[in-house]
């Protein structure tokens, strides 16, 4: 079995980091949200993966390589521009061969992995085997309607009236039969080749297409306010572990990490919260679920329910909540600030806000 990573995607909902960095490696408590997915697929035993890339080809490779550091041979699959899932596995044919295949959307999370979905579809081998999960607001989804014994009878991509409650999560199993459906239907109204038109022609000539409704945690980090709750979940798993230096005056509490060249000086940090190798926090308070990667410096601020990505620094600036900071950014006072501020701030950004 193979498996289609997608990591192609403009990430237009996690503009502006998205403007200068890939949203798949946008990192969840510190590792590109793409890494987990990668994981998941060795865990299953899956060796040989085909990743899409688009515009963004260069920084995916540079952070994935050859596979090797996760247990996998990675082959490249240029895609000219983002036209559908469908697309993704006709241009990836030479690729897939004859093999059945995971297709993977690389900016998704699924909490405990995907082996046992994986070894089930190995034994009962259906045409093709979607994986589902009720949402509150199906109508930005790919959704599916069952019939009462729970089969899939129809397949719908970000319907107006949806006909159910049920999504399409992010991980599809096929057989080779995809091949022929992804050939003979036409681009949507978006102009793409839509996933849910080719399993859906599956359906309509009696291929078999099962579907599994699971109950753990899924989200698709497209947007922020879901990038933010996916690493308020990780963190709820780390191990505390004080790797850096935390000075006398300083307090940890909890499940607190501090890499190996971080430096905790007068400060106190309140876990879950991973701070990145070289990063220096003096004269602050970082709280619960905030990731702050490598070679930042925060200094005399308050910081909580928050990413920060790699060698940025927030100096003097009170409280920051719910924020998503880029690389290189820097945020600084001005006269006069609310009690809290919430960012979203590209890479390479200076701010400066009133305090």
């Amino acid at each position: 079995m193979k498996a289609l990573v997608l990591s192609g995607g403009t990430g237009s909902r996690l503009r502006p980091i998205t403007y200068t960095s890939a949203k798949q490696l946008v990192p969840v408590a510190n590792k590109p949200v793409l890494f987990y997915g990668l994981e998941s697929l060795a865990e299953a035993g899956i060796t040989e993966v085909g990743m899409i890339v688009g515009d963004t080809a260069a920084e995916i490779e540079e952070a994935v390589g050859d596979g090797s550091k996760f247990g996998l041979d990675v082959t490249y699959i240029p895609q000219e521009r983002p036209l559908g899932l469908a697309h993704a596995v006709l241009i990836a044919r030479d690729f897939l061969g004859d093999d059945d295949f995971v297709m993977y959307l690389g900016d998704n999370f699924i909490v405990g992995g995907i082996r046992s979905l994986v070894e089930e579809f190995r034994v009962t081998r259906p045409d093709a085997q979607i994986l589902l999960t009720r949402v509150p607001d199906p109508r930005a989804f790919g959704v599916a309607e069952l019939d009462a014994d729970g089969r899939v009878v129809g397949l719908e991509e970000k319907p107006e009236h949806p006909k159910s409650d049920l999504a399409l999560v992010g991980v599809y199993l096929f057989t080779p039969a995809v091949h022929e459906a992804v050939r003979a239907i036409r681009p949507s109204w978006r102009g793409e080749l839509e996933i849910t038109h080719a399993l859906q022609h599956l359906i309509d000539h009696r291929a078999e297409v099962r579907s599994t409704v699971i109950r753990g945690y899924w989200k698709d980090t497209g947007n922020i306010g879901d990038m933010l709750e996916v690493n308020r979940t990780v963190l709820e798993s780390v191990a505390r572990r004080i790797d850096g230096e935390v000075d006398d005056a300083s307090e940890t509490v909890g499940r607190v990490v501090v890499e190996e060249g971080a430096r905790i000086v007068n400060s106190r940090i309140v876990g879950p919260a991973v701070i990145g190798a070289g990063t220096v926090v003096a004269d602050s308070y970082i709280g619960p679920f905030t990731s702050v990667a490598e070679n930042c410096r925060i200094t005399d601020s308050e910081l909580e329910f928050s990413i920060v990505l790699r060698d940025s620094s927030i100096d003097g600036v009170g409280r920051i909540e719910s924020s998503l900071i880029g690389r290189h950014v820097e945020v600084t006072p001005a006269a006069g600030t609310p009690s809290a501020h919430r960012l979203v701030l590209g890479d390479h950004s200076k701010v400066q806000i009133r305090s």
